[in-house]
């Protein structure tokens, strides 16, 4: 049988946004890269990918009875990192979330087998990896049209999703729409640095290295490797995200970028 066409070649990748079929396309794509995934994660940025969803959950505010949706949840790592928020240090895990209160959300199936099993060295006791079993629900969804109900979340979140959905207002409408008043969104994203010194190494490693050393670690054929850093080059800039997240009627919009910009957070309110 012959070899499945890549989901990405040079010419799409001119600007991968404005591709018609762009969410097969990504989907495809993430479906390749599923089991190693989160090594390349890991390797690539030096670490600094976990630092990252430990701040966005920082700044969403969680408390204990806040119903959490990550959305584009991949293989768990946020949705991981808003347990550990959630859960009470107790040593017997007397006060945990409900299940119904952490959901995790991706429209990629071979990712949430990964994120189901999972476990996080902050989680180390096997009971601790059992319970989240059982409290997170994890389900094959789309960010542009959640299996949701209106005012029905307290944080809705997205880490390192929001440029790969083919309408990003469409999806920013959905996060607004399930979001209840006072909830906050949160949207964790891959930025270009403003400093220019900083900038051009970013660029650099990003589309000269990582490409090649990344689809040599995973066996990829899709394309994976390279769409991801020009997926970052032809995204929108911080201050457009910004708008477009005041534009469906969040409040309070801020950004916090880290890692000399390399990555931002984004946060709303919906009053």
């Amino acid at each position: 049988m012959a070899n499945p066409s890549p989901a990405w070649d040079d010419n799409l990748l001119q600007n991968p946004h404005t591709v018609a079929d762009k969410r097969r396309r990504v989907q495809q794509m993430f479906a390749a890269i599923a089991p190693k995934y989160d090594f390349n994660n890991r390797l690539h940025s030096f670490g600094r990918d976990q630092a990252w969803r430990r701040k966005a959950v920082e700044l969403a505010g969680v408390k204990l009875g806040d119903r959490v949706v990550d959305i584009a949840c991949g293989t768990g790592d946020l949705t991981l990192a808003f347990f550990n928020a959630l859960t009470c240090r107790d040593p017997w895990g007397d006060v945990l979330p409900k299940r119904e209160e952490l959901i995790g959300i991706d429209f990629t199936y071979e990712m949430l087998p990964v994120a189901v099993g999972k476990s996080s060295p902050e989680v180390k006791r096997e009971f601790e990896v059992e319970r989240l079993r059982s409290v997170a629900q994890y389900i094959n969804g789309d960010a542009q049209a959640l299996p949701l109900p209106d005012a029905s979340a307290d944080v809705v979140s997205i880490a390192f999703g929001i440029r790969n959905v083919q309408d990003v207002n469409a999806a920013l409408r959905e996060f607004h729409r399930v979001l209840r008043p006072g909830g906050r969104v949160i949207i964790l994203e891959f930025s270009r640095p403003r400093n220019r010194v900083i900038r051009f190494f970013n660029d650099l490693y990003c589309a000269r290295i990582m490409p090649h050393t990344a689809t040599w670690i995973s066996g990829d054929k899709s394309g994976a490797y390279k769409y991801l850093p020009m997926s970052v080059q032809s995204f929108i800039d911080r201050d457009e995200m910004v708008a477009k997240i005041r534009d469906v009627g969040f409040t309070q919009v801020e950004q916090f970028p880290m890692t000399f910009g390399v990555c931002v957070c984004y946060r709303g309110v919906k009053t």
